[in-house]
């Protein structure tokens, strides 16, 4: 089987698509195959970030030029 050769014709058949059952079908298989990535990272990798932005709303914020000029050796 072509992979893109099947996705071609699927994406042709799909745009000619009036029924909106169908389209409604397969808009909710979309929707469950979607995966949210802050549900694919770690419990840490999350904590983290929800503590980066308590620090944005509280003002607790760097510069981009103080951070770039910081680890600029690293870059």
């Amino acid at each position: 089987m072509d992979i893109q050769a099947e996705k071609i014709r699927l994406i042709e058949w799909f745009a000619g698509l009036n029924d909106t059952k169908t389209l409604s079908e397969f808009i909710s298989l979309k929707k469950k195959k979607e995966v949210d990535w802050w549900d694919e990272i770690s419990a840490e990798e999350r904590k983290e970030i929800e503590e980066g932005l308590r620090q944005a709303d509280n003002g607790e914020l760097i510069p981009h030029e103080e951070v770039m000029s910081k680890y600029k050796k690293w870059l």
